[in-house]
């Protein structure tokens, strides 16, 4: 690899860590005004699920589509197309005036913002090797923590003093700044730096969908994306009105705990995580799945706090080490996605795990606001748990049974296409 293209490969990490950032600011700064939107458009606090819901659910319907436009046509192109709509969008919701607008504008956000995340991560995967694919996608799986501090922290104070309307506004602008910036800076794809992927035009849905399948290591990483999926939504639309009820906090207080608590210890255990996820590869790649089953399993206690203690100092606490612990967990997952499955299918793996992701998300979202009077939120976090023991233990079984033998037959498929006397 030309020093050139050595560069401009952490150069494309940096870009896309600014897009990653926005595009989950985008998403969560709504939570942080809840009550704003309450007051000003009358909603119930089942509409306040909603309004989370609606966009998870309108970006799992969008997002195999997804992958299969980021496997058959440019990536980079894809990623300018839905920045560029996606603010667009956000810009819009400044401008609703009832519930249904304001679910309607949900709905297109999460349509448009489906489109970033397949093609943003296949293509760290083409320009970055083994060696240092876990740390890459380390970067940009912390900018989507750091999105979500973002349009927490950001969402509640200029909600507090501007309004939430000019919010949106501000964060759309900025969106569409970005992408101009965005179509300058892309170059075209080149081609994977490691052996185990070929680019090629992509493949037909339903052949995709088959070719995913038979690889049993990508359906247990899918399983449990989604479990965990339900805490980081769940937190996410819920965590900040939480804080000010139980801590009796103003919107940007709020918003500051409970987004910036769990969202920059989640950055540093991601940050951290892809380090130790590609030095953990060095010893066996499969070596990846037993430490995310590892940290799963840890960080599931921590959530019990919530049913025992009414205590700032404490419950906070306990939020960092969950963060922090599912955060060097889930920094194994994407890399390990990569290297059981071949190029062709990568965006298109990516895609449906979105999908059931956010699925998954917005049942969990909807059900803290159903059950909030009955158990409160506390209660409801706390039952979280049992989904990450869950997705630890299927993890576990992965590690067992299959992962060796997925990353044996991806590697001699990639041997294979260049010679045809490879005993696999």
């Amino acid at each position: 690899m030309q020093p050139e293209n050595s560069r401009y490969r952490w150069q494309l990490v940096a870009l896309l860590f600014c897009c990653g950032t926005l595009n989950y600011a985008d998403r969560t700064a709504m939570s942080s005004v809840f009550p704003l939107l309450q007051r000003d458009l009358g909603l119930t606090d089942l509409a306040l699920g909603a309004v989370g819901s609606f966009f998870l659910w309108s970006y799992a319907i969008g997002s195999p589509l997804a992958g299969l436009f980021a496997d058959r046509f440019s990536r980079g192109r894809l990623i300018v197309f839905s920045l560029t709509a996606w603010s667009a969008v956000m810009a819009l919701t400044g401008c609703v005036a009832n519930a249904q607008q304001l679910f309607l504008t949900r709905v297109l956000l999460g349509l448009s913002e489906c489109f970033y995340l397949p093609a943003a991560i296949a293509l760290i995967s083409e320009h970055h090797p083994v060696e240092t694919r876990a740390t890459a996608m380390g970067i940009h799986l912390a900018a989507l923590n750091f999105g979500m501090v973002m349009g927490g922290v950001l969402g509640g104070y200029l909600g507090e003093t501007v309004g939430w309307r000019i919010m949106t506004f501000v964060l759309g602008g900025t969106g569409l700044l970005l992408a101009l910036v965005a179509k300058f800076v892309i170059r075209p794809a080149v081609p994977p730096t490691d052996s185990a992927a070929t680019i090629t035009k992509g493949t037909a849905l339903r052949e995709s969908m088959l070719g995913l399948f038979r690889v049993p290591t990508y359906g247990i990483l899918l399983v449990t994306a989604a479990l965990i999926s339900i805490s980081t939504w769940m937190f996410s639309n819920w965590l900040p009105l939480y804080y000010k009820e139980t801590f009796n906090l103003s919107l940007s207080a709020a918003g500051f705990s409970g987004t910036f608590i769990i969202q920059i210890t989640g950055t540093i255990g991601v940050l951290l995580g892809g380090v130790l996820s590609d030095r953990i590869a060095k010893k066996g790649k499969r070596r990846r799945i037993l430490a995310q089953s590892t940290f799963y399993l840890a960080c599931a206690p921590f959530l019990l706090a919530f049913v025992y203690s009414r205590d700032y100092v404490i419950v906070s606490l306990a939020v960092v080490f969950f963060a922090l612990l599912r955060g060097l967990g889930m920094s194994n997952e994407l890399p390990l996605m990569c290297e059981v499955l071949p190029s062709k299918l990568r965006a298109t793996g990516i895609g449906l795990m979105n999908t059931t992701n956010t699925m998954a998300g917005g049942l969990g979202t909807l059900v803290a606001g159903y059950f909030r009077k009955d158990f409160g939120l506390a209660g409801v976090f706390a039952s979280v748990s049992t989904t990450i023991l869950l997705g630890s233990a299927l993890l576990l079984f992965g590690f067992l049974l299959f992962v060796s033998r997925d990353l044996k037959r991806q590697q001699c498929e990639a041997l294979l296409e260049t010679s045809s006397s490879v005993p696999c």
